[in-house]
C-alpha cells in the first residue's frame, strides 16, 4: 500500500486471522487520512503528519488501533477505551468490526487529523 516496511510487517509478523483487519485499517487511515504518512513506529504499523496519528498494535486475540491523542476526543460513538493521559483504543476482534465501526473510526481519524494541525 503505502510503504514497503509495513507490506513486510503485514506479510511476515501478522497471523492471517487478523490480515484482512490490518489491511483494512490501511486502506481506511489511506482514505481518511491521505496526507498521512504510513511508516513503522515503535516496530508497528503507524500513520503520522507532524506527529503519529494512529497506530496498530497486535495481540493474540484482537487488533488494537490506538489514537495518540485520543484522551481528547470527542467520544461520540462510545468505542474508545484506556485511561492513560493521551493514548485512547478500539479492538478489533473480526473483519465484521471495520464495517460495523466505519463512521466512529473515521470520525476519530479525522480527530486526530485535526489536532495534528493544531
Amino acid at each position: 500500500m503505502g510503504n514497503p516496511d509495513v507490506d513486510e510487517f503485514v506479510k511476515t509478523r501478522v497471523s492471517p486471522e487478523y490480515k484482512d483487519i490490518v489491511e483494512g485499517l490501511r486502506t481506511l487511515m489511506a482514505d481518511a487520512a491521505p496526507d498521512a504518512r504510513e511508516v513503522l513506529t515503535y516496530g508497528s504499523p503507524s500513520w503520522r503528519d507532524k506527529k503519529v496519528l494512529a497506530i496498530i498494535s497486535l495481540s493474540k486475540t484482537h487488533v488494537t488501533f490506538a489514537f495518540e491523542r485520543g484522551a481528547s476526543f470527542e467520544d461520540a460513538h462510545g468505542l474508545l477505551a484506556g485511561s492513560g493521559k493521551q493514548t485512547r483504543h478500539v479492538k478489533l476482534k473480526k473483519t465484521a468490526d471495520l464495517e460495523t465501526h466505519d463512521a466512529a473510526l473515521r470520525d476519530y481519524i479525522a480527530q486526530a487529523v485535526k489536532i495534528d494541525k493544531e
